[in-house]
């Protein structure tokens, strides 16, 4: 559910203190890539493929990694299942903010839905090199 609030900044911060701690969430082993094809060809869907997009001239598959990516950015992946009860909104700028400030990295974000499982969920990437890190700032958000 997207929710509408009101509130000041050091009430968003508690918030999404909460939100985080109360979220479920996943490391992805591996590295990832997106397999891009053209508009007209949708990719096949298999049970590794964590999420496909598009836009007006291709599709793009978040996929693991193998031979034959080769040229593609490497990603690390982990994600978010939030409980329908709390309220996320702001979740995705807050803990982007967080890493980039923190690890200097930009990160990429892919939301969906499971209304059987809470609602919103998100898929983050960020480069391989940094998935550790990246993940180690995570644990101490949730841990306070």
């Amino acid at each position: 559910m997207v929710s509408v609030s009101m509130e000041t900044a050091e009430q968003t911060e508690a918030r999404l203190r909460r939100v985080i701690a109360a979220a479920g969430f996943v490391v992805h082993n591996g590295v990832w890539c997106f397999e891009e094809s053209p508009a007209d060809h949708p990719p096949a869907l298999t049970g590794d493929t964590l999420a496909v997009v598009r836009d007006n001239e291709s599709w793009s598959a978040l996929v693991p990694f193998a031979q034959g990516h080769e040229g593609v950015e490497q990603f690390g992946v982990f994600s978010f299942h939030f409980p329908a009860d709390l309220d996320n909104s702001g979740f995705v700028g807050w803990l982007a903010t967080r890493l980039k400030v923190q690890l200097g990295t930009g990160v990429f974000v892919i939301c969906g839905s499971n209304r059987a499982n809470g609602g919103i969920y998100d898929y983050w990437g960020c480069p391989i090199d940094l998935v550790g890190d990246a993940i180690a700032v995570i644990k101490e958000l949730r841990a306070h």
